[in-house]
């Protein structure tokens, strides 16, 4: 499932191909919205909402979408050919004089009137990357449960937006515990930290397009992806273990030195390499 801040990107490029102007082409392949026409109405803005992406039309409309673990958007200069996937795995067609954004596999694909994007967006926490970011709030949300494992208090998306499980593995590393440590018993100096680095992470790669949170080339994450590689400060081996219910695949990265605390049994030479 891409991050907040792929989403972000997304949304950037859709807005910056479509915003201002009018859809000549129109095409929603899902049976609910089939027969909806948006040709002759004008894009006024594409925007990120931690995960969701909303398209807002003239007319008082909004095209919401989430890409989950496969679905994604891409922007062609009309004239070139689509290279986004078989055409039965295309969900949505916006097109305009100069450029056309085609949806694929979208598992979620909705049109509703602007006035409730509320009902796709209203549960969501404060958007580390949006403009109500609210820290004190976010990290209230993630306390507010103090006997959750914090690794499923950061994936939670109604506790704050946009955090998967790359930046969950990532952000719990920087911090020194383990994804399955107790939410209340982070240390309070190390809660205080929380808001601030897990936004600084995500505003620091909005604009990359290659994710980093250490800062060396070539060596891009701490652990994420790593097992079994040796930790990048101690050399220890990265572990990996799912975590959550096992309804998602839910891999998750840490140093068993770095990060001291509660682990399931894991193994140490699992190999799994997919971005969330």
């Amino acid at each position: 499932m891409p991050e907040g801040d792929t989403v972000w990107q997304a949304a950037r490029r859709l807005h910056d191909a479509l915003a201002g102007k009018v859809l000549i082409r129109s095409d929603l392949r899902v049976p609910r919205f089939a027969t909806a026409d948006l040709t002759g109405r004008t894009v006024r803005d594409v925007t990120a909402r931690g995960k969701h992406l909303l398209t807002r039309i003239d007319g008082g409309l909004t095209l919401h979408s989430h890409l989950r673990m496969d679905g994604s958007w891409k922007v062609y200069d009309n004239g070139r050919r689509w290279t986004g996937g078989p055409g039965h795995q295309i969900r949505a067609i916006l097109g305009n004089t100069d450029h056309t954004a085609v949806g694929y596999r979208l598992p979620v694909l909705e049109l509703l009137r602007t006035s409730d994007e509320h009902r796709a967006v209203g549960h969501l926490g404060p958007d580390l990357l949006g403009p109500d970011w609210d820290p004190d709030r976010a990290l209230a949300n993630v306390l507010q449960d103090p006997a959750r494992e914090l690794g499923e208090a950061l994936l939670d998306q109604r506790n704050l937006a946009g955090i998967g499980n790359v930046y969950k593995s990532e952000l719990c590393f920087l911090l020194g515990v383990t994804p399955w440590l107790p939410a209340g018993d982070l240390p309070a100096d190390r809660a205080a930290k929380l808001p601030g680095l897990a936004k600084k992470l995500l505003e620091t790669n909005r604009d990359r397009p290659i994710r980093s949170t250490t800062g060396r080339r070539g060596q891009d994450l701490f652990v994420y992806g790593r097992a079994p590689r040796p930790c990048l400060r101690c050399r220890t081996s990265i572990r990996v273990a799912d975590q959550g219910d096992g309804s998602r695949e839910r891999p998750t990265y840490w140093c068993p030195t770095c990060q001291p605390g509660p682990t399931p049994a894991a193994s140490p030479t699992r190999r799994r390499n997919r971005t969330n």
